[in-house]
């Protein structure tokens, strides 16, 4: 009898463990993302701290290990070790595995485990999927499905998430190839680079498999191409490329999302190239020494890579200090909502943008493309650009403290490790462990995105019968 007592004792707690991750995915499907990404995160610090995953076969530190599995799992790119070297075979297949789970995004990866525990893509699922291409759903109540992705259209917003991750790299792996073997790489090496590449390019996270990083096609204009069309891709979001292989060139059935993520993407793309164009074309240490044609590639690509990409020709900190306010200042923009980018996402400029606009030109409604944006939308733009301020500045301020770097060097990490870009003034290498755990604790709060986040830290949505007297306070 107490044998059977015995074994049903941790059936009993397995079943309830069971029916709390249950409920915890039908009720708070953004306390369950964080569960899901917290979960992968100390998995893989488990992980990266065994001996088989170290190239001299010994245990790596545990700050190390887990600064490596954040920056990993949150696509981020930063690194407190040498990355080419200090991590075995072993070690590159799970940074290789880690970024295309970590790339589908907060509550994609969640609906998918939501899927698997509850059977089949219900009503739950589908809003807990929804949730990356309408963040306004992670705090419950009633929606307006008018935007870029309806329910209807969840499954298939599924599929264009995992088809895209293995299409799109697969194609850029291709790519890559011959231009790797060109540039030196041996056949045997780069038929495992090049899919390397070509996953750290389209998820946005910069690791390089090389000691030298992309340094060594400085020259190789097709490579750099090749890498920063992938960035690109990689960053535009999900959600945009499902409206594309929809719709094609019909640009009168895109979503009003995907046109202001393309508009604003292309933009800042061209803007960002001019600024550091102009900032660094007469610095020795950067553009002074290639002619115009050199300087103005690469000016393209590092506006491409500090969007999120992370890959860099250059030293970042032989930049001049007005181009770290500009490259911070693109980090903290980011990419596309529901994409492998991180930041404040273009969406949220723009709708800030064009509101401030509609402020300044007396309109009483915000509006964009024949499409007027509620102000409901606006006020999720403010909080996340206010979260991500406040997120930016306690770290800057803490990281600071304890190290006591130039303000500068840290801002533009810090910023890096929010928009997790991956871009470092080397400072983040020579974190000791307390300010690694922030600057980890930052990277985190900058993948799983500022809305989601609030919506997990508030309590259960609560409707209000009432309202109460209006006073305007002075503003401005």
């Amino acid at each position: 009898m107490s044998s059977i007592g015995a074994s049903g004792a941790p059936r009993g707690r397995v079943r309830d463990l069971w029916h709390f991750v249950r409920r915890l995915v039908t009720s708070s499907p953004s306390r369950f993302a964080i569960t899901v990404f917290t979960g992968l995160i100390l998995l893989f610090t488990a992980l990266f701290s065994l001996p088989i995953a170290s190239a001299s076969g010994a245990v790596t530190h545990l700050s190390d290990a887990l600064f490596t599995a954040v920056s990993t799992i949150c696509v981020t790119g930063l690194a407190t070790v040498d990355m080419a070297t200090h991590w075995s075979p072993f070690g590159h297949v799970l940074i290789f595995l880690g970024v295309n789970i970590g790339g589908m995004g907060v509550l994609t990866l969640a609906s998918v485990l939501g899927l698997v525990i509850s059977k089949k893509l219900g009503l739950r699922a589908k809003l807990l999927a929804a949730g990356d291409s309408n963040p306004m759903r992670a705090h419950g109540g009633p929606i307006n499905e008018g935007q870029t992705v309806r329910l209807g259209e969840v499954g298939q917003l599924l599929r264009t998430v995992a088809l895209s991750l293995l299409f799109i790299e697969l194609a850029v792996a291709v790519l890559l190839y011959p231009g790797l073997v060109m540039a030196g790489i041996p056949p045997l090496a780069a038929l495992w680079e090049a899919p390397y590449y070509a996953a750290m390019s389209f998820t946005n996270t910069g690791f390089t498999p090389n000691a030298g990083g992309v340094v060594e096609f400085a020259d190789d204009y097709f490579v750099l191409s090749v890498l920063m069309v992938s960035v690109i891709l990689g960053s535009i979001g999900f959600p945009v490329i499902y409206t594309l292989l929809k719709n094609h060139f019909h640009v009168k059935r895109w979503s009003l999302h995907s046109k202001l993520t393309l508009i604003t993407t292309g933009l800042l793309f061209i803007a960002g190239a001019g600024v550091f164009l102009v900032l660094e074309y007469n610095n020795p240490l950067t553009f002074g020494s290639m002619d115009a044609v050199d300087t103005t590639f690469q000016a393209f690509f590092m506006s491409a890579m500090t969007r999120s990409g992370g890959f860099s020709v250059v030293d970042i900190g032989n930049l001049n200090g007005s181009s770290l306010v500009a490259g911070s200042m693109l980090m903290f923009v980011g990419g596309g909502s529901a994409s492998t980018a991180g930041g404040i996402k273009v969406t949220t400029l723009a709708v800030l943008a064009i509101a401030v606009w509609s402020e300044a030109r007396g309109r009483q409604s915000v509006e964009a493309f024949g499409r007027r944006i509620p102000s409901d939308v606006q006020r999720v733009a403010l909080s996340v650009v206010a979260w991500g301020a406040t997120i930016v500045a306690v770290s800057t301020i803490v990281i600071a403290q304890i190290t006591k770097a130039p303000v500068d060097e840290v801002l533009f990490d810090v910023i890096s490790a929010f928009g997790t870009v991956g871009l470092s003034t080397g400072l983040t290498a020579e974190l000791p462990d307390s300010a690694s755990y922030v600057m980890a604790a930052t990277i985190f709060m900058g993948r799983i995105g500022t809305v989601t986040l609030a919506a997990a830290v508030a309590a259960t949505s609560r409707s209000q019968q009432y309202s109460l007297p209006v006073e305007r306070p002075i503003v401005g």
